[in-house]
């Protein structure tokens, strides 16, 4: 039994479906991808799994915990599990720490909520957080105010709070969005010690197949509110099947080899209020048929532990050939025909 299982979730604001059956599966101490354009439902996914969406949005399905579901459970239910069991990270740590406490007070606040520390343990377990995260001279930072660190320190913080509650899951929702390209790399490197060391269950959430390709063992990529294919990492970066896959690979920048314009995708994902009869990606796709504009295909499976949601897929014998293939130019073509 995995650790989390989401069955069928589905989210509707008003008359604009959100989220249109997502399953999705998360096993002990594995890292999983999940990616896609914004507005796709990676975000919300997550939300709706912790109940942390406005009372007005229906919410359908099931998120099993341990087998046990807690998809609108009460509150007093949900509070050891928020941040206790499964913590997230959101992308904005402008936005998510308080400009007026000081940061060891904020870690220290989770500390108390979900491992009962106080007064000098408290303080002391901040710090080791801290240094954890490789928060520089974290004892005198423990009095500073988010506005005295930079952007990536911030980030460590909002990691360090994630910790606090020693969760067996952590959601990382695009943490390194806002950060230049070499904090991102330290950031990214961070989770994965991190994970390794205590443990603990990953998700990272990202529009970017790149950032995900060397942390997460299993990707699943979303598009208009339900995944659109899932496989281990490297079948998917060998084997991408579903066009929107391809799509997102195509935009990659090769690393070695020949320049060349990269493949952009046209259109934008669909507005929730305005989905498109058939397959969602039909009008945006460049092997779209009739057919497509028909038929909502379900994900159907390509090879082991590799399935996607496309009337063109086809099965294949998984090879070893290595993801990081993709970087070579002739390759990329050959993945986009």
């Amino acid at each position: 039994m995995a650790f989390v299982e989401i069955q069928n979730l589905s989210v509707a604001f008003g008359h604009a479906p959100a989220l249109r059956g997502i399953n999705l599966a998360v096993e002990r101490g594995e890292a999983v991808g999940l990616v896609g354009e914004s507005g796709c439902g990676k975000s919300v996914t997550w939300l709706a799994a912790l109940g942390l969406l406005p009372a007005f949005a229906t919410v359908r399905g099931s998120v099993l915990l341990d087998g046990a579901d807690i998809l609108g459970a009460p509150k007093r239910r949900l509070e050891p599990v928020r941040g206790g069991r499964i913590a997230m990270i959101f992308q904005d740590p402008a936005a998510s720490l308080n400009p007026v406490h000081r940061i060891g007070r904020q870690i220290g606040e989770a500390l108390t909520l979900h491992r009962g520390l106080t007064g000098e343990r408290a303080k002391a377990e901040v710090i080791r957080l801290m240094d954890q995260v490789g928060i520089p001279d974290a004892k005198n930072r423990f009095n500073a105010y988010p506005h005295e660190l930079s952007g990536g320190q911030n980030q460590r913080v909002m990691i360090a709070m994630a910790l606090a509650g020693e969760p067996e899951l952590l959601v990382a929702d695009e943490p390194t969005t806002a950060l230049d390209v070499t904090i991102q790399a330290q950031i990214l490197d961070l989770l994965t010690t991190l994970r390794r060391d205590t443990g603990m269950a990953l998700v990272l959430i990202s529009h970017d197949l790149g950032v995900v390709a060397e942390t997460c063992s299993r990707i699943a990529v979303m598009y208009a509110g339900r995944i659109v294919e899932e496989a281990p990492s490297g079948q998917l970066f060998a084997h991408p099947s579903h066009p929107y896959t391809q799509g997102l690979l195509g935009a990659l920048p090769p690393l070695s080899g020949a320049r060349h314009r990269l493949t952009a995708i046209p259109g934008s994902v669909p507005e929730a209020a305005q989905m498109p009869k058939g397959c969602a990606f039909a009008p945006r796709c460049h092997a779209a048929t009739a057919l497509c504009a028909e038929v909502d295909p379900a994900a159907l499976p390509l090879a082991d532990e590799h399935s996607a949601a496309c009337l063109h897929a086809k099965p294949y014998q998984a090879t070893d050939m290595p993801w990081h293939r993709l970087a070579d130019a002739s390759f990329r073509e050959r993945a986009m025909q």
